[in-house]
């Protein structure tokens, strides 16, 4: 936890670009941001840390993708499952869609504007605590 009393929003997306993008975007909205690469690093980061909130890319590499992630957060830590955003650039993917129906998590589709992702960060998890 940082030193203000915050928790930070955790991002998992595997593209180095797009996370730091990310990453830039909600700290100059005030949110402390912890950057993982992979829905492995994020569930470990999960196991051992508070957040604020998620923002998962959908296809991540390790063999652990934004799904899996979104279903240990609902078994293990369930104050955090209306708190995960998914983003992709393929929304029309049949599993993804499947995944966002199941889970009704907000979804930010790639190419976005930074207010665009920051709109529904601010909706879903609220202003930065």
């Amino acid at each position: 936890m940082s030193l203000s009393g915050k928790y930070p929003v955790l991002v998992i997306e595997d593209e180095p670009a797009v996370l730091s993008f990310v990453k830039a975007a909600l700290e100059r909205a005030g949110y402390d941001v912890v950057p993982v690469a992979s829905g492995a690093d994020a569930l470990a980061m999960l196991a051992r840390e508070r957040f604020l909130g998620v923002v998962s890319d959908m296809r991540t590499p390790g063999g652990v993708d934004g799904a899996d992630v979104y279903d240990w957060i609902v078994s293990n830590r369930p104050e955090l499952g209306s708190r995960v955003i998914f983003i992709t650039g393929d929304i029309v993917n049949e599993e993804t869609a499947a995944t966002l129906r199941r889970t009704g998590a907000p979804c930010v589709e790639k190419p976005f504007r930074v207010q665009q992702l920051v709109t529904v960060v601010e909706k879903v998890f609220g202003g930065p605590k």
